[in-house]
C-alpha cells in the first residue's frame, strides 16, 4: 500500500509518499480503506522524534481516519463490508489501509463526509475524555477552554453546549473568538491583549472556572490557578508554553482544594479507548445525526502535500481541523 513516510526526523519536508506493508488482521479486527485522515499536534512532535508511537504500533503518522470497511476477521458481527466508519488510531492513519479493533469503529451518519469523519475521533474523544471522565462536567459547570480555535477546542465547545454547561474561552485572534462564540462560548479573551485571569474573574462573577482545559502549560499555570473555582480542576492537555513552572507555591492548591490533572489519550489501553468511543457515541450520536455536533474543518490537503499541511499547522494558521485526503 501507499503511505506518507519519513526516512529521518526533521522539518515537514521529510514527509514523502512511499510504500508500506498492508496491515494483517488479527482476531476481532477490521481493515479499513482510508479516505481521509486529520492532523494533530502529536503528529508534528512524532515527525521530529519527540513522540514515538506505543510499542508494537505503526510508525506511520496519523491518529485518526475515516473510510470504508474492506475486510473483517472471522467472528466479527458488528461491522460489515462497505460500512462507512471513523476511528481513533495509535498510529498509521497517513496510509491507504489501517486495521482497527472492531470496538473502535464509529459509524458515520449519512450527513457526515469522509473528510468530516476523519476530523472527529481524536478531537472529540479527547474533549469527551477530559470534560466528562476527568473534569466531571455537569450542567452547572463553567469551563475555561484555552486554544479555543484548535480542533479539540472547537470540539469541546460543542460538547459543553450539548451538555447545557457554560464555556468561556481564550484564543489568539478575533476570528477564532468569533468561531468560538458561534459554537456556544459566552465570552472570549484574545491572549494578545494580556493576562486572562481578570477576564475569568469578571465573567464568572468572581467565582472562577470549575474546569480549565489547558494546552499551554507552564506559561499559563499561575493564571490558571487564579482562575479556578473552589474544588476546580485544571486539566493539562499540552505544553506548548513550556513544561517547567518556576517558584510554584502549593498553598493556593491546598487552600482552594484544586486538582491538577495530566492527561493523554494515545497511551490508554484499547479497552479504555473502546469504552470511551462507546460512551462518546451514546452521548453525541443524536447531535451528529442532527448536525448540532460537527467537526470544524479549517482546510483540506491532498496527502501528497502532507508537508505543506504540517507547515500550515506549525504556523498556527488553522481554526479547527486540517484534513488530508487519501487519494488512490
Amino acid at each position: 500500500m501507499r503511505a506518507v513516510r519519513q526516512k529521518e526526523f526533521g522539518d515537514p519536508e521529510v514527509l514523502q509518499l512511499g510504500d508500506a506493508q498492508t496491515p494483517k488482521l488479527g482476531q476481532g479486527e477490521v481493515l479499513v480503506r482510508v479516505r481521509a485522515t486529520a492532523l494533530n499536534r502529536a503528529d508534528l512532535l512524532q515527525r521530529r522524534g519527540f513522540y514515538p508511537p506505543p510499542p508494537g504500533e505503526s510508525d506511520i503518522l496519523g491518529l485518526e481516519m475515516a473510510g470504508e470497511v474492506v475486510e473483517v476477521s472471522p467472528g466479527v458481527a458488528d461491522v460489515a463490508l462497505g460500512d462507512r466508519v471513523c476511528a481513533l488510531l495509535p498510529g498509521g492513519g497517513y496510509a491507504e489501509y489501517v486495521k482497527i479493533p472492531v470496538g473502535m469503529a464509529m459509524p458515520l451518519p449519512d450527513n457526515i463526509s469522509y473528510a468530516q469523519g476523519a476530523a472527529i475521533p481524536e478531537a472529540f474523544l479527547t474533549a469527551y475524555l477530559n470534560l466528562f471522565w476527568l473534569g466531571r462536567l455537569m450542567r452547572e459547570s463553567t469551563v475555561l477552554v484555552h486554544a479555543a480555535g484548535s480542533g479539540v477546542g472547537t470540539s469541546a465547545l460543542q460538547l459543553i453546549r450539548e451538555a447545557g454547561a457554560t464555556a468561556i474561552v481564550t484564543a489568539g485572534s478575533a476570528e477564532k473568538l468569533a468561531v468560538a462564540k458561534s459554537l456556544g462560548a459566552v465570552a472570549g479573551w484574545n491572549y494578545h491583549d494580556g493576562p486572562f485571569d481578570a477576564f475569568v474573574e469578571r465573567e464568572t462573577d468572581g467565582n472562577g472556572a470549575d474546569i480549565i482545559l489547558d494546552f499551554i502549560g507552564a506559561s499559563y499555570f499561575e493564571q490558571n490557578l487564579k482562575s479556578l473555582a473552589m474544588d476546580g480542576r485544571l486539566i493539562i492537555i499540552g505544553t506548548m508554553g513550556g513544561v517547567e513552572v518556576q517558584g510554584l507555591n502549593l498553598g493556593t492548591i491546598l487552600r482552594r482544594r484544586l486538582q491538577i490533572i495530566g492527561t493523554a489519550l494515545r497511551s490508554r489501553s484499547v479497552a479504555q479507548k473502546i469504552r470511551l468511543t462507546r460512551e462518546f457515541m451514546s452521548f453525541a450520536r443524536d447531535g451528529l445525526e442532527a448536525g448540532r455536533i460537527a467537526p470544524i474543518i479549517d482546510s483540506t490537503f491532498p496527502w501528497s502535500e502532507a508537508a505543506a499541511a504540517h507547515r500550515y499547522m506549525e504556523e498556527n494558521r488553522n481554526t479547527g481541523k486540517i484534513v488530508l485526503l487519501v487519494e488512490n
